[in-house]
Order: C-alpha cells, then structure tokens, then sequence
C-alpha cells in the first residue's frame, strides 16, 4: 500500500460531472478546468441530439407504415384467368418496390466492415430501416479523456465512444481514466493512439457524432471530419484561435478558413459564420451540406454544432448561404452581397450569380470607403427548436449540469435572437459615432419597434443589437436624438458631421413600447455572467514548460507554486524564471 499511496502523490484527482480523473501535477497532459462551460453545452446538445434522432426515426417508421397502408387498401382484385380473383399481399409489393427502386442505394449504406451475414444482406430494406442502433461518437482530440468519460457516463442510450489522440502520454492517461471510472466508462469508451485526420478518413460515415475540441484551429481536422459523420449525424467544432478569425491576422484566416475577417464589433459572430461557411466548403466537396442547430460565442473560443445530410441536389443552394461583408471605415453601418440567387420561370428554378454591389464606392451616411470581408456564412445559425429543446432539458435536470448558470444563460439569449438577422451592431457605438448623449437600450429598442422593425439582443456582446431595420432608418433615429438631445459642434470631415448634416426621413417615436424589453430581461434572468475566478481563460498546450511567463494565463501564485515543486514531480522549468535553480528534463 505505501507503493501505491506514493504514487498517487505524482496526482490528483478531478471530478466534473459524474466523471473522476487522474492527473498528473506535472503539465504533461492538457486540461482546463475552464472547458466545463464546453463540455456541460456539448451534453445538452448531445442529449437533444438522442432524443431527436430517435423522433425523426420513428417519424420515418410511422410514414412508412401509412405508406404500407395506403398501397394495400388501393390494391384491385386480380384475375387468375378462371374467372376467379386474387389479391397480391401488399407486403410483396411493397418489398418488391423497394428492393427494385432503392434495394441498391440502400445496400451501398450497410457498413461492410461489421460484415453483414448472408441473412442478413437479403434481408427487405424496409426492415432492416426499423433498427435504430445506439449513436457512436468520436471525440477526435480526448487529451485526459474527460470529456469521452462524461459523454459515456451521464448520456442516455449513447453507444461507443471513442477517444483518439497521437500523443503517447494523452493515451496513457486516458486509458487510466477509463480503468478509474470503473465498468460504467470501460463498457462504452475505447481509446487509441492515432492521428485523428487519418482515422476518421479511413472511417467514413461511420459515427453517429463527431466532436472537434482542438488547441488553436480546427482548420486541418475538417475535410476528414465531414466524410467520417454519418448522413444526419452531428459534427461538434470549437475555435479558439480568435485573434485570426476576428480580425487581427485577417490573412492566416484567409489561408486557414478561406475567407477574410473585416474589424467590427460583431467579429465574434463574424468568426462563428466564417467557420460554418468553412465546414459547409468542405462538406460541399463530397455532396454534403451542413444544417447548424446551435453556434455560440463562450468564453475565449467559438463552438458549433451543425447536421451534416448528403444530397448532391441541395448543395446547389450553397452560394444562396454565404455572403460577402462590406464594412464602413466611417461608420458603423455594414451591408452584406450574397454570393448566389435563384431565378425562377414557371416550375424551372436556375441559379445564378447574385446581383451587385449592394453599396456604392462610398458610404451613402457617412461619405468613407468600405472594407470588404468574408465569404460568411449568411443563413441562421441556430435551429429555434434544437434551442429551446436544449434549454427545456438542462432546466429540466440541473443537477447534472456543473455550470448550469452559464449555459442556462447563454441559451436563454441565444432564443431570443434574431436568427434571421446576420451581425449586429452596438448602440454605444453609434452615438459614439456622432458624439451624441447614449440613450438607454429600452428606447432605442423602442424607437425602432414603433418604426416597424423588429429588433434583439445577442448572446455575443451585451450591448450588441440585431434588427432587420436597414442603416438609413438607424441613423434617422440617431438624428432625430440629437435633435432633441444637441451636441457639440464635431470637426467637418468627421463621420458624424456628416451624418447628421442630412435632415431625417423618418419622424422617431421613443415612447416606450412593450416588447422593448426580452422575457429574460423582465424575469430578471441573468445573460451575461461574469468568470467565476480570476485567470478565467485558455492555459498552457499540454508538454509545454510552465514559467514565469505564463503568469497571465495562470497567475503569479499557480506559477510560483509550481516553480518550487521538487525534482521528484519530473517537471522541467525555465532557468530564466526568477528565484529558480536549474533542474533535470523529465524523461
């Protein structure tokens, strides 16, 4: 027992959840404890995901039946020549329409490596469609292994799930996870040393649920990830390279993700569509397309969760889903070109390039030029009823959720969004803009609502706005403030000289209206939390050497403490950190 006691000191122990991990003092396996606003969202989507597959499955199974139905009661006498009649069972016929229609494109689907017994293969299409087997899922990058053991432990009706990494350390604690949560996790979860890009191509459409939870970018993950996905599975992705997609390096985006950030305040939602339009581009080279149910912007990384369905007839609309942005230097106003239109003569419908440009040379408020970004994805990017499911669900089991608050939050204002609407704006930026007097959200919103607009918050900023009204009724509203509320003389050639040198078209009425304010506004709900510790953010890529310069992502105490470990903990620390001494590699 001391053997044992001693070498459980190199660890600790981390429970999230109903799942309990060994880990190692040292950095040599990565872990954020920050990720469980992740991994709690990715359960409840997941949950949902069980539920609604199993809903579509039955509603295929009940459609199929009245198809059965309706074939045999329309089914005429037939005559055998003797002046007798005979009725052919409509279950013949059926199976004799299926195997003949569709018996092959359906066997193409059987997965070949379970390899199917001859009974089987001969087996009628239409019942061997009835088996709804358990959802498998991949988790690409496991690292500790947390995240595979909490979807294997407090997930329902979940089949497999498999846990990859290539690094040898990653697996090995990742197996010893496994071994410590007992049978519960061991029956489900499997890991294996491999690279993630070549496992899932050698694995095509051959899981349920595909989870992408990378360090830095997905990008070189995607192609492989959109053919391992089976045809309505769903693909979980996360982000957090966001200084690239939100502008800062707007050419490594452009070579990564192929489209080219502008600088707004909407940039994290700018990043959530520039990644969607980067998964449907790659699903789109193999006749697939993607449906997002959920897209948020949490913490310091972007996550999206989108359907993946194949069907080489609907990725023609692929153009009709991205857009082009194009950004005032001046002002706040921003206009978006899609790429793609349909033209409809009778009952032919022909694509066609989109029609341009929306805008001018310059900016028709303002008088500046506009910068132009993207392609981005245009279309909504979230599926109202996956949302308020989720919500209904993590209400509904709390205490299965560690950071219930957060993500109760964050789903909360994801449904009161506008899903239609693309990017938004802030309100302090406008009068920013103008050097005018702020007005409160609730008349804005309310001068906006009496003009006959619709209007909402986002879950990306607090202050951010989404309306449908366009930039010259924004900016009447802007004026028709200032008239009442005047303002400093401002230098002639500034942006908001010019826009209020223009007389208003439109009368504003500020009177309070009703629906100014959200459901979770007047029920007092929180939306936007604050961290719920200090040095809330990313930490350190797993391996890497812990040392005073990590004390803004640790904390001077965290670094300190692990500077002054002993040799015995094999940890290896940088001889330039103060108040160290030199100390051997761990091998």
């Amino acid at each position: 027992m001391p053997e044992v006691e001693e070498k459980l000191e190199a660890y600790e122990v981390k429970r999230e959840g109903e799942a309990e991990i060994l880990m190692l003092k040292t950095n040599a396996v990565f872990f954020n404890p920050v990720q469980v606003h992740n991994r709690d969202m990715s359960i409840a989507v997941l949950r949902t995901f069980v539920a609604k597959r199993k809903e579509e499955h039955e509603e295929m199974i009940n459609k199929r039946n009245k198809s059965r139905q309706h074939v045999s009661q329309d089914i005429l006498p037939r005559s055998d020549g003797d002046g007798t009649s005979s009725e052919q069972p409509a279950s013949s016929i059926l199976d004799g329409k299926i195997n003949d229609d569709h018996g092959k494109e359906l066997h193409r689907t059987v997965d070949k490596e379970e390899g199917l017994s001859t009974e089987a293969t001969h087996t009628p299409s239409w019942k061997r469609i009835r088996e709804l087997n358990a959802p498998v899922v991949l988790e690409a990058l496991a690292a500790s292994g947390l995240r595979s053991l909490r979807y294997a432990r407090e997930i329902d009706g979940l089949g497999k799930v498999i846990a990859l990494d290539n690094d040898e350390a990653s697996v090995e604690a990742c197996k010893r996870n496994i071994k410590f949560n007992g049978s519960a996790a061991s029956d489900k979860v499997e890991a294996h040393l491999a690279d993630a890009r070549v496992y899932m191509l050698t694995h095509p459409e051959e899981f349920d649920v595909v989870d992408l939870d990378p360090y830095g970018s997905p990008a070189i993950f995607l192609d492989s990830a959109v053919q391992a996905v089976a045809d309505g599975g769903l693909l979980m992705c996360t982000a957090t390279d966001m200084a690239v997609l939100c502008g800062a390096n707007g050419e490594v985006c452009y070579s990564k993700y192929r489209s080219y950030p502008v600088k707004g305040k909407y940039c994290h939602e700018m990043a959530l569509r520039i990644l969607l339009a980067c998964i449907e581009s790659h699903a789109n080279r193999y006749k697939r397309f993607i449906v997002p149910v959920l897209s948020v912007s949490m913490d310091f990384y972007v996550r999206v969760f989108v359907r993946v369905f194949t069907s080489a007839s609907e990725i023609k609309n692929a153009p009709l889903k991205l857009s082009y942005v194009y950004q005032c230097v001046g002002c706040d106003s921003f206009h978006l070109q899609c790429l793609g239109r349909t033209v409809t003569k009778g009952k032919s419908v022909k694509y066609a390039p989109g029609i341009g440009p929306v805008v001018p040379q310059v900016c028709s408020d303002c008088g500046k030029k506009f910068n132009v970004g993207g392609p981005i994805w245009s279309a909504p990017i979230h599926d109202q009823d996956w949302v308020l499911s989720t919500l209904a669900d993590v209400k509904a089991m709390k205490d299965r959720y560690p950071a219930y608050n957060k993500i109760t939050s964050v789903l909360t204002t994801v449904s009161e969004e506008l899903h239609d609407v693309q990017l938004f704006f802030s309100q302090h930026n406008i009068t920013g803009t103008v050097k005018c007097t702020p007005l409160s959200a609730a008349v804005f919103r309310s001068a906006v609502l009496n003009a006959g607009y619709r209007i909402s918050g986002t879950h990306v900023n607090p202050l951010g706005l989404k309306s449908d009204a366009p930039w010259d009724v924004i900016w009447d509203i802007i004026r028709c403030w200032v008239r009442i509320h005047p303002i400093k003389e401002q230098p002639r050639d500034s942006a908001g000289t010019m826009i209020l040198s223009k007389s208003p078209k439109l009368e504003a009425n500020f009177s309070r209206a009703v629906a100014a304010v959200s459901n979770a506004q007047a029920k007092k709900i929180n939306r936007f939390l604050p961290n719920p510790e200090r040095y809330w953010g990313p930490k350190i890529r797993g391996g890497r050497t812990i040392t005073s310069k990590h004390a803004s992502l640790l904390g001077h105490e965290a670094v300190n403490g692990v500077i002054r470990r002993e040799d015995g903990n094999g940890l290896v620390v940088d001889k330039s950190a103060p108040g160290t001494e030199e100390r051997g590699q761990h091998e």
